[in-house]
């Protein structure tokens, strides 16, 4: 008698097996980085506007931008470090509470100085946003799912992008700017009340199963056995790791921040645009760039599931996505908008795609305790880089104005945007070849 072997089960995926609530999280995530980004932009989209309004000179608005700068520098640090003690969640709340505040603050400001005290307090309180989320990133994903997860909630940034610029002109055409501040700042309080409802680390996590959380915890256990002591400041700058990120962060943030802070005066100055005109050119850029953000954080996932030890996958995607910046330094020689619309949204595509990876980074490279302190270290760098970058944007821009070839100043811009992420990746490699693991 012949016996036959009993039919194998079929297989089940491991999003199936492992189940889904980690992904709620990084839709509070998401969330979160919409309403931090939604804030932060307001001023750039009202620039033109309030500037008249205020008198501002190109100087006067970057002092303004600086000082948010300088804040969330500051911000980051400390945060990072608060956030690596007092956990994700209570770290958050205190981050979203002070940036909320501060957004509706700016509604006050009746001088150029009270815009500046404005932008100081929300640079503070958004500072909290990415340690916080980073190290819930790496508290809920395995390794192979870092990036994807990093450029899903990052694409918010993108949403507030595309989102911010058609309601804001809205808010502002039907209300005034005032409310324009008033309504985003608002937002932040509505999300805490989701945050409390449904975030706890997965240990603690009752809506978690089994499955999942076996899943989540499916990388190598850490080596360090002191998973629960403090490190100090002193130790994480010892390492090269940390400089490789930190390097990382200055030469490429302050990049996004000019997209973020001019990119709207840009096409108002040099298409003759109003704020409803020029709305539509740069929600275009960051639908874009919301692609480029989710894409980038599942290509170097891809190439890890597909055999690439994980600091190869980084850097391959890494250095794919600095080259793909660099046509954005032909966007002088054109004189139509849309073909400028396309250069600038593979570049801020580009960038948002190298986002989700550098911050991906800083977990791969040290363990769950430190990486708030990483990040916040590492932001805090891209924040200096964002207050020496305005300073030489609002220098060449009263410069070439006074001249009357404005567009002179963004050219040697878009020139400096160009070449940044290959100078970054060949310095993130020379510190850290193959971003081996720290052990604290």
């Amino acid at each position: 008698m012949i016996q036959t072997a009993p039919p194998r089960p079929k297989p089940t995926s491991n999003v199936q097996v492992a189940g889904k609530y980690r992904w709620v999280v990084v839709a509070l995530l998401f969330f979160a980085t919409t309403i931090n980004y939604l804030d932060r932009q307001v001023i750039g989209l009202l620039k033109d506007d309030l500037a008249r309004s205020f008198n501002w000179s190109e100087k006067d608005y970057s002092n303004i931008v600086m000082a948010f700068s300088a804040a969330y520098a500051l911000g980051l640090l400390l945060f990072g470090r608060l956030i690596d003690r007092i956990g994700t969640k209570l770290g958050y709340t205190i981050s979203v509470v002070i940036w909320s505040l501060a957004a509706m603050a700016h509604a006050l400001a009746k001088s150029t100085f009270g815009f500046g005290v404005a932008r100081t307090a929300l640079g503070l309180g958004e500072a909290g946003n990415f340690p916080a989320a980073i190290k819930s990133v790496a508290e809920w994903f395995p390794k192979k799912d870092r990036a994807l997860a990093t450029g899903i909630f990052n694409s918010g940034s993108n949403i507030a992008a595309i989102a911010g610029p058609p309601l804001i002109a809205w808010i502002y055409t039907s209300y005034g700017w005032r409310e324009a501040f008033i309504w985003t700042g608002v937002l932040g309080f509505i999300w805490l009340l989701f945050w409390g409802i449904f975030y706890e680390i997965p240990a603690r996590q009752k809506r978690l199963g089994k499955a999942e959380l076996a899943y989540i915890n499916s990388d190598a256990p850490e080596a360090d056995p002191e998973n629960d002591s403090r490190v100090s400041w002193s130790k994480i700058l010892g390492f090269r790791q940390t400089w490789s990120f930190v390097v990382g962060k200055f030469l490429t943030d302050p990049i996004w921040w000019f997209y973020l802070f001019w990119i709207p005066s840009y096409f108002n100055t040099t298409y003759h645009l109003d704020i409803s005109q020029s709305a539509i050119y740069v929600s275009t850029i960051y639908v874009t760039a919301s692609f480029g953000s989710v894409l980038g954080g599942y290509l170097s996932g891809l190439l890890i599931k597909r055999g690439l030890p994980v600091y190869k996958a980084r850097k391959t995607a890494m250095l794919l996505f600095a080259l793909l910046v660099v046509p954005v330094v032909f966007v002088q020689f054109t004189t139509h908008a849309w073909t400028a619309v396309i250069l600038i949204s593979l570049a801020a595509a580009a960038h948002q795609a190298w986002s989700a990876n550098i911050f991906t980074t800083a977990s791969d490279m040290f363990p769950k305790k430190a990486v708030s302190s990483v990040v916040g270290i590492g932001g805090m760098a891209g924040s200096v880089g964002g207050i020496l970058f305005p300073l030489l944007i609002g220098i060449l821009l009263d410069h070439f104005k006074a001249l009357g070839t404005l567009n002179t100043g963004y050219n040697i811009i878009f020139g400096i945007c160009g070449g940044a992420y290959l100078l970054a990746w060949f310095m993130m490699n020379l510190l850290s070849p193959s971003m081996k693991q720290v052990r604290l």
